[in-house]
């Protein structure tokens, strides 16, 4: 049996594509407008069809391999409700979750997937969004279903919630059935990290991994714009000071054999992918801000698998 062909848009490092792939899915094209997330999957799948350009110029006409594909799916910039901020500040991310429906006109696919913030789901600040993506998904005649997943549900060590839109053509809709946990318990920061933490010899490794019980807090990349790398808002540093994490910064390397057992530690880059659930292999471009960056904007890839693995059975129905 062929693969089930998909186009990602907004990319970014991979981690939905990368979740898709192992559902069975074959990228006919990945798209994101900064060159070094598009480095980035180059660098770990050379033979996809990468293209940078901003999905705001993206002409379906120039690339007809993506037209009639199986899924059009996309972990877009987080929309942000225009009763909290300015509008200039969310009016892109709007803009990009327009153009990814109306993408739908031109490549058909026969399943729609987009991933964004739990409010995109049921709050009344997003109502007109919502609005505006049912009239547009009914005319091309889809049917589909919004929820909200927790990425801890499916193995990531991590409390991230994400809103999710699921369109599938008219006959297929009826065989979709979003998905469900696939682990029985979440996964604790110090069980997730422990075992790099004493990578380099550290005596306080597993007295930290004891007392780190509860999973990470959401990973967020921050604007391109302003800030270096850290953890999160002030709640969130606060979650990872009681786990002797020090929120506001990352390390460039783990503890050593001379650090303090009972010290405040930093988070590495590399373990920030492992709470994203990336594979260790997993090779992010650019220095280490724009490497944490990409992972904290990211979707995990095991709701990816998650995902596609509902969409395929559907498809396949």
């Amino acid at each position: 049996m062929s693969k089930l062909r998909f186009v990602d848009v907004c990319a970014g490092a991979g981690g939905l594509a990368l979740g898709l792939e192992k559902a069975g899915f074959d990228p006919a094209l990945l798209l994101d407008r900064k060159a070094v997330a598009c480095e980035t999957l180059r660098l770990n799948r050379p033979a996809w069809n990468v293209l940078e350009t901003d999905l705001l110029d993206f002409d379906p006409a120039e690339h007809q391999h993506t037209y009639d594909v199986d899924l059009l799916s996309a972990g877009l910039p987080r929309v942000k409700s225009s009763a909290t901020v300015a509008r200039a500040e969310t009016e892109e991310e709007l803009r990009l979750l327009e153009a990814t429906v109306l993408l739908a006109h031109s490549i058909q696919p026969r399943a729609l997937l987009i991933e964004n913030v739990p409010g995109l789901v049921d709050s009344p600040n997003f109502e007109g969004v919502r609005e505006f993506i049912r009239k547009e998904l009914e005319h091309l005649g889809y049917r589909f279903r919004w929820f909200v997943l927790n990425a801890a549900d499916f193995g990531v060590p991590q409390d991230r919630k994400q809103g999710v839109l699921v369109a599938l053509k008219e006959r297929y809709f009826p065989a979709f059935s979003p998905p469900v946990p696939t682990v029985s318990e979440h996964i604790p920061v110090g069980r997730a990290l422990r075992r790099s933490m004493a990578a380099r010899g550290w005596p306080g490794a597993d007295a930290w991994a004891a007392q780190a019980l509860s999973v990470a807090p959401t990973l967020v990349g921050g604007s391109d714009k302003r800030g270096g790398a850290d953890l999160g808002p002030t709640g969130t540093k606060k979650a990872w000071a009681r786990m002797r994490v020090n929120g506001g910064t990352l390390g460039n390397e783990v503890p050593g054999p001379d650090d303090s057992p009972s010290g405040v530690i930093t988070i590495t880059v590399p373990q920030a992918a492992l709470l994203q659930s990336f594979p260790p292999d997993w090779v992010f471009a650019g220095k280490k801000t724009v490497r944490y960056r990409q992972i904290g904007h990211a979707s995990p890839p095991p709701v990816g698998t998650a995902l596609g693995r509902s969409i395929a059975a559907a498809l396949s129905s």
